[in-house]
């Protein structure tokens, strides 16, 4: 148990500072072409940020643990919300741009709705299934991409990341990317082998393990870019980076772990006589991205008492994990 224990840790500290340096090369590359803030933190850092939820996803599906890959996806956005951006606007709520978060929000509930239609029905994540959810992503990127090079929040942002660029040569950029990739990979295996240890030592479903320190691990470089961006006053960055980072953990994550090994939804945990994916982790799941983002879109500004709910809704939701 203590070796399956380190080796996690170890796993998580690779995924945490490789996901750190793969969105620092990704970021330094991305401002170099002149690129807006809004649009790195939507799409860019929300790769980066995302890398460790594919590898481990990925490598979780292929493995044939499809309870953590499935766990992991949702267990990433619950956290990424109801914990990361719950920290965020507890500490430093404030208004958003309405109209640069309508594309991510409508994709992100489409992409929704289509996972949760398949799990209620089927129960089975085929691989048509992922193709589907792949084409979503490709759609998603290309039309922000051609939304932000469009629009006219470039003009500053773009001359401020032209400068940063020239502080750091090209070649760090894209050693901080390949080191970065590599170390999440390293990180992502270790992480699922050990979590799959851990989980049959502790007599707990897979899926559990996902959903909280799986899920939770996975989702720090994201918790990391919203900690320093908020105290670089990026806010744009940290909110699109999160809301992002949940869209392609339906899309990218689930997209890319359903194509290359298909799998059920966990059946191991149960509430009231179903299955818990199904009562509760869903539902939470689409719970907290409205409380999160419909707010946002009617009054153009969040509250902290968004933030607060959501850290109780995220600590009552990982008890409840442990006690079914």
């Amino acid at each position: 148990m203590l070796v399956p224990a380190v080796l996690f840790l170890v796993g998580l500290v690779c995924l945490i500072k490789g996901g750190d340096w793969f969105v620092d090369g990704a970021t330094g590359l991305a401002r170099r072409f002149h690129l807006p803030e809004l649009l790195i933190g939507a799409t860019v850092v929300s790769i980066g940020t995302t890398l460790p939820e594919v590898m481990v996803s990925a490598t979780s599906a292929v493995g044939g643990h499809g309870e953590i890959a499935y766990g992991n996806a949702i267990g990433s956005v619950i956290c990424n919300t109801a914990l990361i951006a719950a920290v965020t606007l507890a500490v430093r709520p404030g208004t958003v741009d309405r109209a640069a978060l309508k594309t991510p929000v409508a994709f992100f509930f489409t992409a929704a709705v289509i996972y949760a239609a398949v799990a209620y029905t089927s129960g089975y994540f085929s691989r048509p299934v992922g193709l589907v959810l792949l084409a979503l992503f490709l759609v998603y990127m290309i039309l922000t991409v051609r939304q932000m090079r469009g629009g006219s929040s470039g003009g500053a942002e773009a001359e401020a990341g032209a400068e940063g660029a020239q502080e750091s040569p090209l070649w760090k950029e894209l050693v901080l990317l390949v080191v970065g990739a590599a170390l999440i990979a390293v990180g992502a295996r270790l992480l699922v082998d050990n979590g799959s240890l851990i989980a049959a030592a502790l007599g707990v479903p897979e899926s559990v393990i996902a959903l909280t320190f799986v899920a939770l691990g996975t989702s720090l470089p994201e918790l990391v870019t919203a900690i320093q961006s908020l105290v670089k006053g990026h806010s744009a960055l940290s909110l699109g980076n999160v809301i992002g980072a949940n869209l392609f953990n339906l899309v990218l994550v689930s997209g890319i772990s359903v194509t290359l090994s298909p799998f059920p939804i966990p059946q191991g945990s149960m509430l009231a006589g179903r299955n818990a994916s199904l009562v509760m982790d869903i539902p939470v799941m689409f719970a907290v991205m409205l409380l999160l983002t419909v707010p946002a879109l009617l009054r153009g500004k969040l509250a902290r008492w968004q933030g607060v709910t959501l850290l109780l809704i995220y600590a009552a939701f990982c008890a409840a994990q442990f006690m079914m």
